[in-house]
């Protein structure tokens, strides 16, 4: 049975990685001396070059009673990107808290090949429609937007709460992003609008998987951004669906997709009647991790 430390004694940085860590591997994270270090970093506000110079130094009463705390939280399974409330996506900071997805470095992989087949599709400098189908914390449709200025980008979001955190990365930021509040693309359905390109990371874990996710995504995360349906793949049923109505005559849709569902996606990319060619692109472990649907 793990025990309590006791955290009144500790007067180095080094003392506090040694006993933050065991407290950590002793409750069973994965990689407790990594962890404890980023926790200790963030209560000094410290970058690593600085914290590996000064392990000699003291430790302050304050900062070991954050620390504690912190280990706490951590040992009940709580995200450490909900704790310290940021998470780094495509070189930039965005605020997370429990409402919104974590975005994973997956989801870059999507963003990098919109930006890349956009290219090819359109030259340098055009106005394009984008819209992101599920803000969450704005990962997608704010690293676009700035990325590319020149693009008009809406996004929607059934949650108000993911709303409000992404218009706060937004603002952070500085970019300028249209958001909407609703149901997939019923907003531009009803406004007539066409789009030229639609990118969208949807819920995609059937809904029997996400009972037995790990507990600190199960517990902390909204179901409402994992929950794909009995198989996963509502969400992108309900998006191909609309694609005749949506899409202009050239145009790209992306999406993020879960395992092994490459071949389902794509074919209900190729059943919309709109899509000319489908690319399935891999992430650095080999999973086939977006689909891309062009009409050239």
């Amino acid at each position: 049975m793990p025990t309590q430390p006791n955290w009144s004694d500790l007067s180095t940085l080094r003392e506090a990685l040694t006993r933050a860590s065991s407290f950590l591997r002793e409750h069973g994270v994965k990689d407790p001396v990594f962890e404890a270090e980023l926790m200790i970093r963030y209560c000094l506000k410290w970058d690593r070059t600085r914290f590996l110079t000064s392990m000699t130094d003291p430790i302050s009463p304050e900062t070991v009673q954050q620390l504690a705390a912190l280990c706490e939280r951590r040992v009940h399974h709580e995200p450490l990107q909900y704790m310290f409330g940021t998470q780094e996506f495509y070189g930039r900071s965005f605020v997370v808290r429990p409402g919104v997805l974590i975005p994973r470095p997956e989801t870059e992989i999507l963003v990098e090949q919109v930006l890349l087949h956009a290219a090819k599709l359109w030259t340098d400098g055009e106005r394009l429609t984008v819209a992101d189908i599920g803000t969450g914390s704005g990962a997608i449709c704010i690293t676009l937007a700035s990325e590319r200025p020149d693009w008009q980008i809406s996004t929607v979001d059934i949650s108000p709460d993911a709303t409000a955190i992404a218009r706060e990365n937004a603002d952070r930021l500085g970019v300028q992003v249209r958001f909407l509040q609703g149901d997939l693309v019923q907003p531009f359905i009803q406004a007539g609008e066409q789009l030229d390109i639609l990118v969208s990371n949807p819920p995609y874990i059937p809904s029997s998987d996400v009972d037995v996710l790990d507990e600190e995504v199960r517990s902390y995360e909204p179901r409402l951004a994992l929950d794909g349906g009995q198989d996963g793949l509502d969400f992108y049923r309900q998006l191909c669906e609309a694609l005749p109505v949506i899409l202009k005559q050239k145009a790209l849709v992306a999406f993020e997709i879960g395992i092994y569902q490459a071949r389902d996606v794509a074919d209900l990319l190729r059943l919309s009647g709109v899509i000319d060619e489908v690319v399935v692109i891999p992430d650095l472990a080999g999973i086939e991790r977006v689909v891309l649907g062009l009409r050239k």
